[in-house]
């Protein structure tokens, strides 16, 4: 088509137009250390409470609830380590998926090194949680669940409000956290965190038209924390380092944005997503991954027989389309998507997967241009497949 169409905004955003021109002053006019006491230090302050107060607004909490970070992975470490070593003496237990992101499962895996029993409940064919299998996962040592709201990589939503519901039922009065990552929810779903029922939400900024480098966390009051991140006091004390003004005010535009916009990108991404998947299923021995329904707007993604993932979006490349074979952030990995293998589908075929995730930008014309090339170049591929001829 001669331009790039960008089909991976599970992994990142441009940023919003709107976004950038909030910025921009506090790049070189207003960039004060919002710590200070001096008045272009307090306009950075006050801008930095402005920005606070509109995620809240989206959140449906108090600005006291928000702490920004650096991304969604720091929300994810904090939130997680903070409640576990905040209720130590109290249990040792914590319950997670086996679908979450790599932030989640990764500073599981660390804190199993430190001691800690960690329980992983299985998803369904559809990476669906079952709220069932969480409560009975639940013991007198559980002090904090993890389930994410929507699965970066196939876009398939979980049942939250049920998990919460579960949880509360099976604590009997006791103070068992509810975390979710909800960094793919921003823009697609509804993120009051009482209607969810969580105590504790991640979100990164660039997932929705913000900048990069900055993260929110959500910390319910009266919420067990013990600071793991030491030196200043910023934050209220949950978070030790100079703010990142600038990316602040970014994020609370950005998120203001999404919200307001939120009804029209779900129905134009919709759209777009259902077109492809029409498209791309009717192809020989390709197919959609995740729920069918309950899934995010804008996120598409299947499995191709026969052939590499990676291969796929190499030719696609070369055609000027930009998409993913799964997270971003474990590209590099030769492994099979750990996603994939979760929901019971066979390693050979786990290499075979790609996601598609769309965004207000793009257009019909540019799917309908994806779905033209798609059959051509998985026929080439498998034509070169040893994998075709054995397994056929």
């Amino acid at each position: 088509m001669g331009k790039l169409i960008y089909l991976d905004h599970a992994a990142t955003t441009p940023v919003h137009p709107k976004v950038l021109e909030a910025m921009l002053p506090y790049f070189s006019e207003r960039f004060g250390n919002p710590s200070s006491v001096y008045t272009i230090a307090q306009e950075a302050r006050q801008a930095v409470e402005t920005a606070r107060t509109q995620v809240a607004e989206v959140l449906g909490c108090t600005p006291r609830e928000v702490t920004f970070t650096s991304g969604g992975t720091e929300s994810d470490n904090i939130a997680i380590k903070a409640v576990a070593f905040a209720q130590q003496k109290l249990g040792n237990h914590i319950i997670i998926s086996t679908i979450e992101h790599h932030a989640v499962l990764e500073t599981a895996h660390a804190l199993e090194k430190m001691g800690f029993q960690v329980t992983f409940v299985p998803v369904d064919k559809y990476g669906v949680v079952n709220p069932d299998d969480v409560g009975r996962a639940i013991t007198d040592k559980t002090t904090l669940v993890s389930i994410m709201l929507a699965n970066n990589e196939v876009g398939t939503i979980e049942p939250l409000s049920d998990i919460a519901r579960i949880i509360k039922e099976r604590a009997k009065g006791r103070k068992i956290v509810f975390h979710t990552d909800a960094v793919q929810g921003a823009g697609s779903l509804d993120l009051n965190v009482d209607k969810l029922g969580v105590d504790m939400l991640s979100l990164a900024s660039h997932k929705f038209y913000g900048p990069k480098g900055v993260g929110v966390l959500y910390i319910r009051r009266g919420s067990p924390f013990q600071t793991w991140q030491h030196g200043g006091m910023q934050e209220r004390n949950r978070r030790a380092g100079t703010e990142n003004g600038t990316g602040i005010v970014g994020t609370g535009v950005a998120l203001k944005i999404a919200e307001e916009n939120r009804p029209a990108f779900v129905k134009h991404c919709t759209f777009l997503r259902d077109r492809l998947i029409a498209g791309i299923t009717k192809i020989e021995r390709a197919y959609l991954t995740g729920h069918p329904t309950q899934r995010l707007a804008n996120n598409a993604s299947f499995y191709f027989e026969f052939i590499e993932g990676e291969s796929i979006l190499l030719n696609l490349d070369f055609e000027g389309v930009a998409a993913s074979s799964g997270s971003a952030c474990t590209s590099a990995s030769l492994e099979p998507s750990h996603v994939i293998m979760a929901m019971g589908i066979q390693v050979e075929v786990a290499h075979g997967s790609v996601r598609f995730t769309m965004g207000l930008e793009n257009t019909q014309e540019e799917i309908d241009f994806v779905v033209s090339i798609i059959p051509g170049i998985v026929s080439r591929l498998r034509a070169m497949s040893p994998l075709t001829t054995e397994k056929r």
